[in-house]
């Protein structure tokens, strides 16, 4: 159960939690193909094809781990081995990055997300807390946060504890007395956890938990003090309070 008195500062992730993420993806997708047939068309037919993007992605995960954990740098490292390796200018990473980044920023809020974030936010120091490279300023909702945690920025991403503590650190708490809001069960709400913070576990599609985190040697700590399938539950859930 949710201990709404501990609550001191809310982390809420983005991805996925406030806006669906794939649209926003194949959106910046397709922005950057279409500038690369304009600028780099001998690399262009190879971001065409999703398998060999992929593979060129998987190369680059592989060959550089230091970056692993920032989506903007992978971003860029991959569109640069793709240039070279198509024998156009590598010096155009930078400005197929900026197209991609630019289109990457306008994401679609769900329904509930700005009525949670105007709620949240009147009361209590909002953290964003993102493996992702979205910027909320960028996205429009910067006003709602009193700070930003990012993998990219803080050199790793959740579930490490270290980007968790930093976020209640941000928000001038502890980790006890920090609520983490996100959509992924293993990043989000085991990450959290394993801090001490309490979490909400954003499930819009209904999954269920895996068994295998669900037995009877596990404490009961090891799942999500409140599971909701939107945002306004858990405003809900904190207006009763």
């Amino acid at each position: 159960m949710l201990d709404i008195s501990k609550i001191k500062a809310v982390t809420l992730d983005l991805d996925d939690t406030l806006w669906p993420i794939w649209p926003v993806i194949e959106r910046a997708e397709d922005a950057l193909a279409a500038w690369l047939r304009r600028h780099a068309p001998a690399t262009a037919p190879l971001f065409a094809d999703v398998a060999e993007r992929l593979r060129l992605r998987e190369h680059v995960v592989s060959a550089r781990p230091d970056i692993g954990h920032n989506m903007s740098a992978l971003r860029l490292e991959v569109i640069r081995q793709a240039l070279a390796r198509c024998g156009d200018d590598t010096a155009l990473a930078e400005a197929a990055f900026d197209v991609f980044f630019e289109a990457r920023m306008k994401v679609d809020l769900y329904d509930d997300a700005l009525p949670a974030l105007e709620f949240l936010a009147a009361r209590f120091p909002l953290v964003a807390l993102s493996n992702g490279n979205a910027d909320v300023h960028r996205v429009g909702i910067g006003h709602f946060f009193h700070n930003s945690v990012s993998a990219h920025e803080f050199g790793v991403g959740k579930p490490d504890p270290r980007i968790f503590h930093a976020a209640a650190q941000s928000a001038g708490c502890g980790a006890q007395e920090i609520l983490h809001i996100g959509d992924d069960m293993a990043l989000d709400v085991q990450g959290a956890l394993a801090v001490g913070m309490q979490t909400v576990w954003v499930n819009r599609k209904q999954e269920a938990w895996p068994p295998h985190w669900s037995n009877d040697d596990r404490s009961p700590g090891d799942r999500p003090q409140l599971t909701v399938t939107s945002l306004a539950q858990v405003v809900e859930v904190l207006q009763r309070a």
